[in-house]
């Protein structure tokens, strides 16, 4: 049964191009045929197939008419008339997959049904014993390591070992509950058991007609058959992406880590809230720290960090507890003494300093957890509330991420330094140019964690070859810094929508700069885009000039494989004042040819529209310019330029609202592969935040920011440099 047809484009390849064909997309069958012809379909002279069960549809956020498959290790390229016809085309295609993938189960025909609330039942019972023999294990633990007694010590590590196993048993139950539940209820799609050809007869014998196993089989024409795998015309030549398909396809991989990753993260979020309120929650901005308001029984002492209370002690085993992280610790050197304890604690900071992430590797070897993820949206479908597996993580909240824009601080400050408004918009460009590639410290893409509401990132930079021995700035973002650095905060100033605020000044130099970004990420299939939206200002105030800027959303593509990060979108730079403004275009890589991570920008003069200055290369490489009727030069090389280390505070001085004091047990855990470990220490985190929040809507309680006011659409620091200075002369 047919359940669309019509015509659209096919990718040949280069020589020749998008091809017309006719297309009819088969429901019972779960395939795409494609015909030279209208007439040809009516003739049954198949061109080609796709065969869409275990299939991926992709789209591309700069084309809004084409669109991929991918199966069979093999990527397929369709152009649309339009966007409304695509738009059809993928709902279809989308709708067979969900039914032609198969099952983690086959339900018992005999046998009613599981409903929603059979597996949400389930799902809560399961949560609520996981919590159970945590809270019990947690208790244990402590006994342990507080005892003298090495026989009863003993006793308590051999009922951990044997809890430990319980409790990977319970997680691993609750994932396969999660897993059963949305494919007997998808969020893109409805179950339909495929009762029509029994399990184990062949596609050859229900096209024939007849009776397989006493059940009658339909009379199919011959281009309605299965194949065992996509094909078409040796003719076509069909273009694939090698570069997506380097091993074996998701289906024929081992099924990599145990699937409690994503299951602890999708079911923690769903327990119930805690009916204890908040002890010191007020309309008092300097009181309103999350994670702090919460009873005094959900912390506790952790000596790494000079006795500040330990976040979400309660709810998961501690990362110190563990004699495996210890051991993986001491290897490492990631090791520190405790001043009040013979016990060695893990050195937080120099794991936070460590540019050594693993490889993430291959996603296929993580097959079962990427597909059960891609079962769960759509194209399209805003990804703010799914939940991604811990693995994934990089080691740094994305507010710390955001301080890779000063990574090279001296080129930030020569701002100031340029005497002529060109001189200062090419320099502020040059700047923005180079301000993308430190923020990604490999080619694989990565993760920041997301930010929890109030959360704060403080660093400073050096200035290369300039004293360090400035004046203090006691009413600054960094009142322990000097006048000649650079000083960096951070804020995350709302939840729903995620939006961070940021703000750097250089006080000797008169600079600054304010910004905020809410990121919204989009699933496009094989892809995930994160549009950055929001905007910034550099603020010179000896020239009393202002450069408003906005960002280019990134890419997370090949998601099914070796995912790597891209920038794409055009920018542009404005200072109203001198009439000056730059346009920066990030060039997405085409499906054929073309290099990846290029960039053009231009410099434009006032009221004209030739460029001053014209500029191209790689944003994470060499990007050469040349002035109007000028030679060729080097503009930014960031290859050979040395990012400057950021100055950050010791953990253990951090408040516990600061980024690294927050995430250190998520990072000890990542660092030393306790994958379970960083998920318990992660979900413990956020739901702390939703109790929070749901204790301040229930009691009427308006979130206060600490250093950032919303003024109109942007959020603005509350004591600028600018302000502060128009104060000192008033």
């Amino acid at each position: 049964m047919a359940v669309m047809e019509g015509p659209l484009s096919k990718w040949t390849n280069v020589m020749k191009g998008w091809q017309y064909r006719w297309f009819v997309l088969d429901d019972s069958a779960g395939l795409l045929s494609y015909y030279t012809s209208k007439e040809k379909m009516v003739r049954g002279a198949r061109r080609g197939c796709v065969r869409l069960k275990g299939a991926v549809v992709g789209i591309d956020d700069d084309d809004d008419s084409t669109f991929t498959i991918t199966v069979d290790a093999k990527t397929f390229h369709f152009q649309a008339h339009d966007p409304d016809e695509r738009e059809k085309w993928i709902r279809g295609l989308e709708d067979t997959i969900v039914r032609h993938t198969p099952s983690i189960r086959r339900w018992d025909p005999s046998k009613p049904a599981p409903t929603m609330a059979d597996f949400d039942k389930k799902l809560i019972e399961s949560d609520v014993y996981l919590q159970l023999l945590i809270e019990q294990t947690s208790v244990l633990e402590r006994h342990m390591l507080a005892t003298d007694d090495e026989a009863d010590r003993q006793r308590c590590q051999e009922v951990v070992s044997s809890v430990n196993n319980v409790l990977e048993s319970i997680k691993h139950a609750i994932v396969l509950l999660q897993i059963a539940k949305n494919t007997a209820f998808p969020v893109n799609g409805v179950y339909h058991p495929c009762n029509a050809i029994p399990e184990g007869t062949s596609s050859s014998a229900s096209s024939i007609g007849g009776n397989v196993g006493g059940v009658p089989c339909q009379l199919v024409p011959p281009d309605s058959v299965v194949p065992e795998t996509s094909y078409s015309s040796s003719e076509d030549e069909d273009f694939f992406d090698a570069d997506d398909f380097t091993g074996t396809t998701p289906s024929q991989s081992p099924s990599g880590p145990r699937l409690f990753e994503v299951g602890v993260e999708t079911i923690a979020g769903g327990s119930g809230t805690s009916d204890v309120a908040p002890s010191s929650a007020s309309n008092d901005p300097a009181s309103q720290v999350p994670l702090l308001n919460l009873p005094a029984s959900s912390t506790s002492s952790d000596p790494s960090s000079g006795g500040t209370p330990s976040i979400g002690a309660t709810q998961s085993p501690s990362i110190l507890a563990h004699s495996s992280t210890i051991r993986k610790a001491s290897e490492s050197g990631a090791l520190a003494q405790s001043n009040d304890s013979s016990e060695p604690s893990i050195d937080y900071d120099l794991m936070y300093e460590e540019d050594d992430d693993p490889e993430l590797g291959s996603m296929e070897g993580h097959g079962s957890i990427i597909h059960h993820l891609l079962s769960q949206v759509k194209i399209g479908m805003d990804l703010t509330k799914v939940v991604l597996p811990t693995f994934i993580l990089e080691k740094r909240s994305l507010l710390e991420m955001y301080a890779d824009f000063f990574a090279h601080p001296d080129l930030f400050c020569s701002i100031a330094d340029m005497t002529t408004p060109q001189d200062r918009m090419i320099q502020v460009v040059k700047w923005y140019v180079s301000a993308f590639h430190a923020g990604r410290k490999s080619e694989v893409a990565r993760k920041p964690y997301n930010p929890i509401l109030g959360e704060v990132f403080r660093c400073y930079w050096d200035i290369p070859g300039v004293d360090t021995k400035g004046v203090d700035v006691p009413d600054g973002p960094i009142p322990w810094a000097k006048s000649n650095q650079l000083c960096f905060v951070a804020e995350q100033v709302s939840h729903h929508p995620p939006i961070s605020a940021f703000y750097a000044e250089h006080k000797a130099k008169k600079i600054s700069f304010c910004g905020h970004i809410w990121t919204k990420s989009k699933f496009l299939g094989l892809s995930i885009c994160v549009n950055n939206i929001g905007q910034g200002c550099v603020s010179l105030m000896d020239h009393d000039e202002e450069y408003i800027l906005n960002f280019p959303s990134g890419y997370g593509r090949s998601i099914l494989t070796v995912p790597w990060v891209e920038l794409g979108g055009t920018c542009q730079i404005t200072c109203n004042k001198t009439g000056y403004n730059a346009n920066i275009e990030f060039l997405t890589k085409p499906f054929y040819g073309g290099k990846k991570h290029k960039i053009y920008a231009e410099v434009l003069s006032p009221g004209e529209k030739k460029p001053v200055l014209t500029v191209e290369g790689e944003w994470n490489g060499v990007m050469s310019s040349k002035l109007r009727d000028g030679e060729s030069n080097i503009f930014v090389d960031t290859q050979s330029m040395g990012t400057v280390k950021k100055n950050v505070k010791s953990i253990a001085q951090q408040a516990a609202n600061e980024s690294r004091f927050m995430w250190k047990d998520v990072t000890a855990g990542l660092r030393f592969n306790q994958i379970d470990q960083a998920t318990a220490a992660k979900c413990s985190l956020e739901q702390k935040q939703r109790d929070e929040a749901k204790y301040r809507k229930d009691n009427g309680i308006e979130w206060q920011t600490n250093l950032f006011d919303l003024v109109g659409d942007n959020w603005i620091y509350k004591k600028p440099l600018l302000k502060r200075l128009n104060q000192k002369n008033d």
